[in-house]
């Protein structure tokens, strides 16, 4: 039993006359007819009545054909399905991001996305990088953004720009009212940091440690949003990366943002997908889109 033997029977079912559901079908009268005999020995019984005036079909030729007809259906749908997956820049796309990133970045990158990919569904996912990562190699996402390295050899890599780092404090710190700052300036000072799990907090480490400053053992922030808050209020300073800075200064309040001198203390951010993806073409264009989107709102430029 084939496809093609289904579809003859439901032609003949439809037609009730040979020659038309051979037309139908494209092919001979002589090869239909063949075909359906076929059929009928595989299945062990009688599926038409044949004479010369007229065709009828047995009640189990019937009930096949009503059942063919779904099966048809079945296949068709499943080569609609194979179809779509063809185009590789349309349908659904499951995308995680880590938290110091999604809010400030996704304004950003929608709009030129939604005009350059049209046809792509994106699915948001918002997690710490654990979760994000053990997600991706389960299949759950499809790919991730977030801070690069993250050395596994599962994963591809794929750099998209690289972000500098601003020191947030109060604007009656002392230090609020220099243009710049060098990090030997914070040595000796208390930042406030985000709690275990942000991968945005070992960078802030990393920074303290390079400066010669100390985290706070007082406080540990859930988010960005929560350091803002805690800044404003003057009980401290931290590191705020440059895309959660307000673009305008009506915007930052009773916070002054302060830019570092060279050395820059910066992060790396890029795309996650796993090795040998079919979608790989998306990735890379999806990449393309994401660091024109940012440039051209935020004036970065890629390492690439």
């Amino acid at each position: 039993m084939n496809l093609r033997e289904l579809e003859y029977l439901v032609a003949l079912d439809e037609e009730r006359h040979f020659n038309r559901a051979a037309e139908r079908c494209f092919v001979s009268q002589p090869t239909l007819s063949g075909q359906l005999k076929k059929l009928e020995q595989s299945l062990g019984v009688q599926l038409v009545e044949r004479s010369t005036r007229q065709v009828l079909m047995t009640d189990v030729g019937l009930a096949v054909a009503a059942q063919a007809r779904k099966v048809l259906m079945a296949a068709k749908g499943i080569g609609e399905i194979a179809e779509s997956f063809h185009d590789v820049m349309a349908g659904d796309l499951q995308m995680g991001l880590i938290p110091t990133i999604a809010p400030y970045l996704l304004p950003q990158i929608m709009p030129g996305l939604g005009q350059r990919l049209p046809g792509l569904k994106l699915w948001l996912h918002e997690y710490q990088t654990p979760q994000l990562l053990t997600m991706l190699k389960g299949g759950e996402l499809d790919l991730v953004i977030q801070a690069l390295p993250i050395g596994e050899h599962d994963f591809c890599e794929v750099m998209l720009f690289s972000e500098p780092f601003l020191l947030a404090l109060h604007r009656d710190h002392p230090l609020a009212q220099q243009p710049r700052i060098t990090l030997n300036q914070l040595q000796d000072q208390e930042l406030l940091l985000l709690q275990a799990g942000h991968c945005l907090r070992k960078h802030a480490l990393d920074i303290c440690l390079q400066a010669g400053a100390r985290e706070s053992k007082r406080f540990h922030a859930t988010s960005l949003e929560t350091l803002r808050y805690m800044v404003g209020e003057g009980v401290g300073m931290t590191l705020m990366p440059e895309m959660a800075i307000p673009r305008h200064k009506e915007g930052q309040g009773a916070i002054r943002y302060l830019p570092f001198v060279e050395p820059v203390p910066m992060r790396s951010i890029g795309l996650l997908y796993r090795k040998g993806s079919y979608r790989q073409p998306l990735f890379e264009r999806l990449a393309e889109v994401i660091r024109q989107s940012a440039g051209e709102t935020n004036g970065r430029v890629s390492d690439e």
